[in-house]
């Protein structure tokens, strides 16, 4: 797990989130997310969301590269299309407690 990834982990629980780390959402391909949370709605329904920390999007890193940015079109695509819905944040965003603020959010 990276530093960014551990900090945001500390940041939901420090807040009481529950969450589930390198959530498998997808049996066919074993795609995993970095955190999932599910949201109980009214009634039955309920909200699932994956959490991304993408790194490395100031070095050229995986998911900048044209063959990574495809590969997570694919991945993101599917969540969408199982009935997830997704936050991405970059390592600084989770620094700067933006990551946090925008789960809080939308959760809220």
């Amino acid at each position: 797990m990276s530093a960014p990834e551990e900090l945001l982990a500390f940041q939901l629980r420090a807040v009481g989130i529950a969450f589930e780390r390198e959530a498998r959402f997808s049996v066919a391909r074993k795609w995993r997310a970095d955190f999932a949370i599910a949201q109980t709605e009214r009634g039955a329904t309920f909200t699932r969301w994956l959490v991304e920390v993408d790194g490395g999007s100031w070095i050229a890193g995986r998911h900048t590269s044209g063959t990574g940015f495809a590969a997570d079109c694919e991945k993101l695509n599917e969540a969408a299309i199982l009935g997830y819905r997704v936050l991405r944040f970059t390592p600084e965003m989770v620094e700067s407690g933006v990551a946090l603020a925008t789960i809080e959010r939308a959760l809220a």
